[in-house]
C-alpha cells in the first residue's frame, strides 16, 4: 500500500477499484453484447421448454393427447435442446474468452506499470507480493469477471423470467414461493463482508508464502551450506498450516452460506408443493399449470442457490481488484518529464553536479549531502568506508533516484530535463549487485545489443579479461550460465556483467564496486585495460580497495555522504591520512600473501 494511501473500507474500495475493468469492458463490448445475447436465448429456451411440457400434461390429462402430437411436443423440446446447446457453446466462447482477455491485458498493464515505478517501490514491496498479484489475484479477478458475470446475468434473467411466467399461472402461490428469499438476501449481505475480509487474509498469506519459495531457492546454496534445510521446512510448514487455517475461516462462511440458499430454495418447494397442490385439487389451476409451475420454480432455485456461490466469486476478485488498484495507483518517485525534448543529441559525457543532496525517505541524514564536482572523459576513482555513499551516488548518476531542479546536468543540460530513456541511455551501469539470466554467455553480453556480432563480443571480454576462461569452457560462448549465472564464479559473473556494459558503447560507464569478486591485480589490470578501452569516455569506477584506482586521472574520498577530498593517487597519498593508511595496509598485506 503507497504510504500516502488514506485507509478505505473494503466495500467502498471494491466499488472504486471496479473502474479498472471499465476499459476492458468497452474495448470488448461487442463480444460481450453478443455473448450476453447467447446467453438470453439460452434462458429463453429453457423459459419456454415448461410451456411445451404444460401443454403435453394437460392434454394427456384431458384424453385429448395423440401420439402425433406428443411426437410434435417432444420434437420441439429436442430443437430447444438443440438451440441450447449451440447458444451455450456462443456464450461460453465469447464471455469465458473475454474473461481470459481481460486476465491478459490486466497482467499486461499491471507489469508494464511495475517497470515504471522506482527502487523505492521495491524496497518497500517483496518479490513474493508482486508475483501473488500477477499469479492468485489476477486469476481471482479473472474467475469474477467470467463465471461470476455468466452466473450474475443468468441468475437475475431467470429469476425475473421465471417470477414473471409463474405470476402468469397464479399470482398468489408466486407471493408464497418468494416468501423465504428475504432471509437469503439478509444472510448474503451479512456473509459477504466477512468473506471480504477473510479472503483478504487468504491472498496477503499467499504473498508470504510465494516469497519464503523464491527467497529459499533463490538462496539454496547458503541454506544448503549453513545445514537449515529442516529448519526452512518446518518455517514453511507453520506458514502452509496458516494459509490453510485462512483458506478454512473462508470455507466456513462459503459452508454456511451455499447450504442455507439451498435451505430456502427448498423451503419455496415445500410451500409451493403444499399450496400448490390445494390449487390443483381445487381445481383453480390445471395439472399442466402446477408441473409447469414447479418447473419454473426448479429454474428460479438455481438462482436462489447460485446466489452464495456468485457472491463467493465477486469478494474474491473484488478484494483481489482492490489489492491489484493499490498497486496501480503507486507512483514513483522519479518522474520523467513532461515538457523536455522527447530526442536529445549524444551525450558527450560530461557531469556536473551543484549541491547535491540526497536523501531516504524516513531517513533524518541525507545519505548525499552537498556534493558539487565536474566529471569529465577519463578515469574517475570513488573510494570510501562502507555507508559513506558510494553506492547511492552512482544511483543517482545512472538516473535511479530522484534530484532537486539545478543540481544535476549532463552536458550541461538539467537531466530533469532530459527524457530519462535519453539519459540512461547514455549510461552503461554495472551495479554491486551482479544480475545473470538463465541463458548463455552470449545472450548475458549482449543483453543491451541482441544485434552485436561476435567479434564484437569477443572484443569486450577480451577487455574484461574474461574471453580466455570462456573459451575454456566446453560450449564457449553458448555455455548456460543456470539460474543468476549459478555456474559460474563471482569474478566471472562480474566480469561477464562488465562485458555487457562495455559492448553498449556509451559514453559514461559506472562501474559500482562490480569487480570486488576478484583479486586486486586482475582488478587493476581490467582498469587498466579499460582506459586504453574508453579513450574519450567518462568512467567512474567505486572500489573498496585503493591499489586499483591508484592509475586514475582522479579519485574521491567520500565520508558520510560527503566529498572528504579529491585529486590524483599522489597528491591523496601525501594530504589525506585516511587514504595513505587503507593504501599502506593494503600494498603490505598483498605483499606479504605474495
Amino acid at each position: 500500500m503507497p504510504d500516502n494511501a488514506p485507509e478505505k473500507s473494503g466495500q467502498s474500495f471494491s466499488l472504486q477499484s471496479v473502474r479498472l475493468l471499465l476499459p476492458f469492458f468497452r474495448q470488448y463490448a461487442l463480444r460481450l453484447v453478443w455473448g450476453i445475447i447467447a446467453l438470453l436465448l439460452v434462458d429463453f429456451l429453457q423459459l419456454w421448454t415448461p410451456r411445451i411440457i404444460k401443454r403435453a400434461v394437460d392434454e394427456l390429462g384431458s384424453g385429448t393427447a395423440t401420439g402425433p402430437g406428443l411426437l410434435r411436443y417432444a420434437g420441439l423440446i429436442l430443437l430447444l435442446a438443440a438451440g441450447i446447446a449451440l447458444c451455450r457453446f456462443i456464450w461460453r466462447y465469447l464471455i469465458l474468452g473475454f474473461s481470459r482477455l481481460l486476465e491478459r491485458d490486466l497482467r499486461d498493464r499491471l507489469l508494464s506499470h511495475l517497470l515504471t515505478l522506482d527502487r523505492m517501490f521495491f524496497q518497500r514491496h517483496t518479490t513474493g507480493e508482486v508475483m501473488a498479484l500477477t499469479t492468485n489475484d489476477l486469476a481471482a479477478v479473472q474467475l469474477a469477471s467470467g463465471m461470476g458475470l455468466i452466473a450474475f446475468v443468468d441468475a437475475v434473467v431467470m429469476t425475473l423470467a421465471a417470477l414473471a411466467f409463474m405470476a402468469y399461472i397464479h399470482p398468489m402461490l408466486t407471493v408464497i414461493a418468494v416468501l423465504p428469499m428475504p432471509a437469503l438476501i439478509f444472510s448474503t449481505r451479512l456473509l459477504s463482508a466477512r468473506m471480504h475480509k477473510r479472503f483478504k487474509k487468504v491472498q496477503e498469506q499467499f504473498e508470504k508464502l510465494t516469497e519464503f519459495a523464491r527467497s529459499t531457492l533463490a538462496n539454496i546454496r547458503l541454506i544448503k551450506a549453513y545445514t537449515q534445510e529442516a529448519p526452512q521446512t518446518e518455517q514453511f510448514g507453520r506458514m502452509g498450516e496458516e494459509y490453510i487455517r485462512n483458506n478454512l475461516k473462508v470455507a466456513v462462511v462459503q459452508g454456511i452460506l451455499s447450504p442455507f440458499s439451498g435451505l430456502v430454495a427448498n423451503c419455496s418447494l415445500l410451500l409451493v408443493l403444499f399450496f400448490g397442490g390445494r390449487l390443483t385439487i381445487q381445481g383453480i389451476i390445471t395439472i399442466g399449470d402446477f408441473v409447469a409451475f414447479f418447473s419454473y420454480l426448479f429454474m428460479l432455485t438455481w438462482p436462489m442457490m447460485a446466489l452464495g456461490w456468485v457472491a463467493n466469486l465477486f469478494q474474491r476478485g473484488a478484494t483481489s481488484l482492490g489489492r491489484i488498484d493499490l498497486i496501480l495507483q503507486e507512483k514513483p518517485l522519479l518522474k520523467d518529464c513532461a515538457a523536455g525534448p522527447r530526442t536529445v543529441p549524444p551525450a558527450a559525457g560530461n557531469i556536473t553536479l551543484t549541491h547535491l543532496s540526497f536523501g531516504f525517505p524516513g531517513q533524518t541524514e541525507p545519505a548525499i549531502h552537498d556534493v558539487s564536482m565536474t566529471i569529465g572523459p577519463g578515469i574517475l576513482g570513488v573510494f570510501g568506508k562502507s555507508g559513506s555513499g558510494k553506492t547511492t551516488l552512482c544511483n543517482i548518476l545512472a538516473r535511479l533516484y530522484p534530484v532537486a531542479d539545478g543540481t544535476f546536468f549532463l552536458d550541461g543540460a538539467d537531466v530533469n530535463t532530459l527524457p530519462l530513456a535519453a539519459v540512461r541511455g547514455s549510461i552503461a551501469y554495472v551495479p554491486q549487485e551482479t544480475t545473470l539470466f538463465s541463458d548463455t554467455i552470449r545472450f548475458n553480453i549482449a543483453l543491451g545489443k541482441g544485434n552485436a556480432a561476435m567479434a564484437e563480443i569477443e572484443e569486450v571480454a577480451r577487455a574484461a579479461s574474461i574471453h580466455q576462461e570462456i573459451m575454456a569452457l566446453a560450449d564457449g560462448y553458448q555455455t548456460r550460465v543456470g539460474e543468476r549465472g549459478v555456474k559460474l564464479s563471482g569474478g566471472q559473473r562480474q566480469r561477464i556483467a562488465l562485458a555487457r556494459a562495455l559492448l553498449l558503447d556509451r559514453p559514461i560507464i559506472i562501474i559500482d564496486d562490480g569487480l570486488s569478486a576478484v583479486d586486486m591485480e586482475t582488478e587493476q589490470a581490467i582498469i587498466r585495460s579499460m582506459a586504453s578501452y574508453l579513450q574519450g569516455r567518462t568512467c567512474i569506477v567505486v572500489s573498496h580497495r585503493v591499489a586499483p584506482l591508484a592509475d586514475a586521472g582522479e579519485i574521491l574520498v567520500m565520508d558520510q555522504g560527503r566529498i572528504a577530498a579529491r585529486g590524483n593517487h599522489a597528491y591523496l597519498f601525501a594530504n589525506n591520512p585516511f587514504y595513505a593508511k587503507i593504501y599502506t595496509h593494503q600494498t603490505t598485506v598483498r605483499g606479504r600473501q605474495g
